[in-house]
């Protein structure tokens, strides 16, 4: 059995927030998260279909399942053994739970092998182990493969190492790897109970999503009736059942995408009581708070208070190297800011405002919490998010954040429907602390931080100019804490070094290094050392998300 659930408030969201995100909850696909770094996948694909569906902890207590009565569940697959004595496991009672309430459950991977071991199977660590693409051959035509044939072969992707040798009862074997006689697929039709040894969810699988679309639609009778119009409507429900009729709300703006969305969500919500503020936190990019203030008024059409912190953020991040102390020090900087807002809106309004919006995505949430699945002990935060993990729990604000069981591509499909203007929709991502996450280190030692702003000007300027913009999901320059040897204008110098960073990805949670041609990075390399005095190398990031994240730190 597991570790008991993991206690993450990002990964487990208030159960009124996942029925406002789907009005009929039994047409929910939930994701029992094991903590393989596929399960996000699952997530996209099925919401591709126009389906809800939520991830949560694979060791969530049984009545949190059953809160939710999910129509199918899918066990995800993870990096554990079910022989360990602390491999995480579904709750006690899960089987029973879903047979009485006629729940379709599909196990993936781990998730087939815990179904397997649990319901009486045998699982046995492999003689051969299964990583990468793998031919598989169709045994019986029920069930998953219904609408193949007999001794058709399929293109997958496996990555494990123990096998099943022993099927529970009632269970038959529907595919196999016909070079190792694997089992590959099983399931029983009886008790609605299916499972596969590869990965449907990713790419690999060539035939993957065909398999989902026909389990969830074929097999379960799911409705692909999901779409944003209605996210809109329920979460402009939620906004109102939850911000009293005299609230004030402020909302955190960044000139993104993301808070942009949300607070014009809000603001058709409750209208003039939302009251946006822009931080200068001295980590912008160059003119950043110039440009963004005008966007503001001129296609947003909101009123925004712009309020110039930078100095004070700059004294607190003084001698600050680590990266997640920087980024709890921004987070409970933007709060104290924010809190100090709210004690002038009371003053002109004679009540303190509760709440605060903010544009946080699920991404977002997923990267600042321990994976669910795998025990807590053994989980590690990848990076607090200031709006997440990084908010000091103290903050008398209470947070509404409308987006946050979203992915970027959906939030931008949102803000379409609601008409946010073009310009915010398209813009790249931009980290919450900002500049003091593209800078490894100190960021107020010298002038690292006009360094950057230039570097990143001339490096976006010209991608612009290239017509790549559009293209690339994010795109950044990086500073790296050496200095280096150069000849500038014949003579010996030291220089500051900076990395290119550019990729492109669907939501942020993979990504991929986007492939400049030649020319263009010659360009920029000369365009940079030419005209950014204190950097004399430029060195380009051509690593994918995993194993790297997109921003250094």
């Amino acid at each position: 059995m597991g570790s008991g659930a993991t206690n993450c408030p990002c990964i487990h969201p208030p159960m009124e927030k996942v029925v406002s995100m789907e009005e009929s909850s039994s047409n929910l696909v939930l994701i029992l998260d094991f903590g393989s770094q596929y399960t996000h996948l699952i997530t996209r694909r099925v919401r591709s279909l126009s389906v809800f569906s939520l991830c949560i902890s694979g060791t969530s207590p049984l009545s949190a399942i059953a809160s939710l009565n999910p129509r199918v569940i899918i066990l995800s697959g993870g990096p554990d053994s079910v022989h360990e004595p602390d491999a995480p496991s579904f709750a006690d009672g899960f089987v029973e739970y879903a047979e009485k309430n006629g729940v379709y459950v599909l196990g993936i991977c781990y998730g087939m092998q815990l179904i397997v071991q649990k319901l009486g199977g045998l699982v046995e660590p492999g003689t051969t182990q299964e990583y990468g693409g793998v031919d598989i051959e169709i045994l019986k035509t029920i069930g998953l493969f219904g609408n193949k044939q007999v001794g058709g072969r399929e293109h997958v992707w496996m990555s494990h190492r123990d096998v099943a040798v022993r099927l529970p009862e009632g269970f038959e074997a529907t595919a196999r790897n016909p070079k190792t006689g694997l089992v590959a697929a099983v399931e029983d039709v009886t008790r609605r109970v299916f499972g596969v040894q590869y990965h449907p969810e990713v790419t690999h699988s060539r035939d993957g999503m065909k398999t989902l679309e026909y389990f969830l639609f074929d097999i379960c009778g799911v409705k692909g009736t999901w779409k944003m119009e209605d996210v809109i409507h329920q979460e402009l429900k939620r906004i109102k059942d939850t911000v009293g009729p005299d609230d004030q709300v402020i909302c955190a703006l960044s000139g993104g995408v993301d808070s942009a969305v949300a607070a014009t969500l809000v603001h058709r919500a409750i209208g003039d009581r939302l009251h946006c503020v822009f931080v200068d936190n001295g980590l912008l990019r160059y003119k950043e708070r110039e440009r963004v203030m005008e966007i503001f008024a001129d296609h947003l059409h909101l009123p925004v208070a712009c309020i110039d912190a930078s100095q004070q953020f700059l004294d607190k991040l003084k001698g600050v190297t680590e990266p997640e102390k920087k980024r709890k020090v921004i987070g409970k900087e933007f709060i104290s800011i924010f809190d100090v807002f709210a004690q002038e809106l009371e003053h002109t309004f004679g009540k303190r405002p509760a709440y605060l919006v903010q544009g946080t995505l699920y991404p977002d949430v997923i990267e600042s919490c321990p994976p669910p699945g795998s025990g807590k002990q053994r989980s590690h935060t990848i990076k607090s998010h200031h709006n997440v993990g990084g908010l000091p729990k103290d903050m008398r604000l209470k947070l509404i954040e409308p987006l946050k069981l979203l992915f970027k591509d959906e939030v931008r499909e949102l803000g379409k429907i609601l008409k946010v203007p073009e310009k915010f929709l398209k813009r790249h991502p931009y980290p919450g602390p900002g500049l003091a996450v593209r800078i490894i280190g100190d960021v107020t030692e010298e002038s690292k931080l006009e360094m950057v702003r230039m570097a990143d000007e001339i490096f976006i300027k010209t991608i612009e100019e290239k017509g790549l913009y559009d293209r690339i999901w994010q795109a950044a320059v990086v500073m790296l804490p050496c200095l280096s040897v150069g000849v500038q204008g014949d003579q010996r110098s030291e220089g500051r070094v900076v990395a290119l960073r550019a990729v492109t990805s669907e939501d942020g949670m993979t990504a991929d290094w986007y492939a400049f041609d030649e020319p263009f990075l010659r360009e920029i390399s000369v365009r940079i050392t030419n005209n950014v005095k204190g950097i004399n190398r430029v060195v380009l990031d051509i690593t994918s998300k995993p194993p790297g994240t997109i921003e250094w730190e």
